[in-house]
């Protein structure tokens, strides 16, 4: 079986734009039944050619412009007709009537006269989409940079209501220790009745067992059962903080005590209380 024939891209084109003449376009019509290859191509073209024509704007002729063509074009084949009879003799009338007619043969329009357009609009459709896709990436680049200055904002915030509550003037600062011997574990709070904001740091802090944590609580003055403030685990060193739990506001506090619990925590503090103090 014979390869199909091939048809250069230019000559493509030209067909999708109707641009060759006859019996160039009787030939490629010929190849385009045997090249399924080349029929995809030339309807690719197609479509862009479509694109090409709609994208453009349509705007209707000036009014009266056909009928003033058709008086010119009557016009100058009288005068071209009355020209031609005054300069020519009677004999040289009949020669030229009765020699037979031939017309010069077309010239056929530079390939790339047609081509270029079609070039330039596909060149110009693909810097369009490079640019679409800068744009995107600058986007995507700015959305990132609105993610980073928003968590430094929330972690700014963050870092000055803590500074506030080691600050405020009104705080309570309690500091609690241990009655066994040294090293004592010692803890020390930070607390805010009205805002509820509570920052606590211990040290010296022995390992809990698996499964088991330490819990902060807070004694209300009022005599109310404690409200938990949170669970901890020290460090290697011994060390631990809470700060900034989440505990109701306006609740004044007598006392501040911490306990071991099952490491999800507990909603009543169990005995023995390992730090306490007022």
């Amino acid at each position: 079986m014979s390869e199909p024939r091939t048809i250069p891209a230019e000559d493509l084109a030209l067909y999708a734009m109707q641009a060759l003449p006859a019996e160039e376009m009787a030939a490629i019509a010929a190849a385009l039944r045997d090249n399924p290859k080349a029929r995809q191509e030339l309807a690719r073209l197609q479509g862009d050619l479509a694109l090409l024509a709609l994208s453009a704007d349509q705007q209707p002729a000036p009014a009266g412009s056909f009928e003033r063509l058709m008086v010119r074009m009557r016009e100058g084949g009288q005068k071209d007709f009355a020209t031609s009879a005054a300069a020519s003799t009677p004999m040289e009338m009949i020669e030229t009537t009765e020699a037979p007619i031939t017309s010069a043969p077309p010239r056929r329009r530079s390939k790339w006269a047609t081509f270029t357009p079609w070039v330039i609009a596909a060149s110009l459709a693909i810097a369009c989409s490079i640019l679409g896709y800068r744009v995107a990436s600058l986007n995507d680049a700015l959305d990132g940079e609105s993610r980073l200055v928003s968590n430094l904002a929330a972690k700014a915030s963050h870092a000055q209501q803590v500074l506030e509550v080691l600050n405020a003037p009104e705080a309570q600062r309690v500091t609690l220790s241990s009655t066994k011997t040294p090293p004592w574990p010692t803890a020390h709070t930070v607390y805010l009745a009205d805002r509820g904001a509570l920052v606590m740091e211990a040290s010296h802090l022995k390992p809990v067992p698996a499964g088991k944590a330490y819990e902060l609580w807070v004694i209300p003055a009022s005599g109310a059962a404690p409200i938990p403030a949170g669970t901890f685990w020290p460090n290697s060193e011994g060390y631990a903080s809470i700060v900034l739990p989440k505990i109701p506001s306006g609740v004044p506090a007598k006392a501040f005590g911490i306990t071991i619990e099952d490491a999800g925590g507990s909603a009543t503090p169990t005995a023995p209380i390992i730090l306490s103090g007022e």
